[in-house]
């Protein structure tokens, strides 16, 4: 490899975003009948509803559409979750492929450890929301707002140390084939 070829990015990492963003772009589907007046963004201010008076005020305005739409929105929640999980630790491993340091090695588990944290939390958060859908509660929509925080972080933190990981070199390391 010289400076100005790259490996590509594996089939399977590529084939993982492909149906990645087929179900992000199902999720964004579904969302559209959650827009309401009480949840403008849908299944986002549920997750940041906070508090159960906020949440019953969501479930009224989605229970005249039916409450089918944010229960598959909510279902397919978990495949994603699987899905984005495995594309970024996937994806990490293959940015460290050169990267054989110590600091990017602690760097890189550390990621991988974010984005495990981030697809656990997400399944935890919509777990909560789906019981919250049939019972609202203070408690349930603080939790879940909590979780979806804490996802949204460990999201961004694992983003920025792609980023950190890639920049502690500029190169890629070569290996001379004799």
């Amino acid at each position: 490899m010289n400076d100005t070829t790259r490996r590509p990015i594996p089939a399977r990492i590529r084939w993982l975003g492909g149906v990645t963003a087929v179900v992000l772009v199902l999720q964004l589907g579904l969302n559209q009948p959650l827009q309401t007046p009480a949840s403008p963004q849908g299944m986002l201010n549920f997750q940041l509803a906070t508090t159960g008076e906020n949440a019953i005020a969501i479930v009224e305005h989605w229970t005249e559409a039916g409450l089918g739409w944010a229960r598959a929105s909510l279902w397919s929640g978990f495949v994603f979750a699987f899905l984005y999980s495995t594309l970024l630790i996937l994806f990490t491993n293959h940015l460290l492929v050169d990267r054989p340091g110590i600091r990017e090695r602690k760097a890189g588990r550390w990621v991988r450890g974010l984005f495990v944290a981030a697809g656990m939390t997400h399944v935890a958060e919509y777990s909560l929301m789906l019981v919250n859908l049939d019972s609202p509660s203070d408690r349930l929509s603080l939790s879940a707002t909590l979780l979806a925080l804490i996802n949204y972080t460990a999201l961004l933190l694992g983003i920025a140390g792609l980023v950190v990981i890639r920049a502690a070199r500029r190169h890629p390391i070569h290996t001379h084939h004799a």
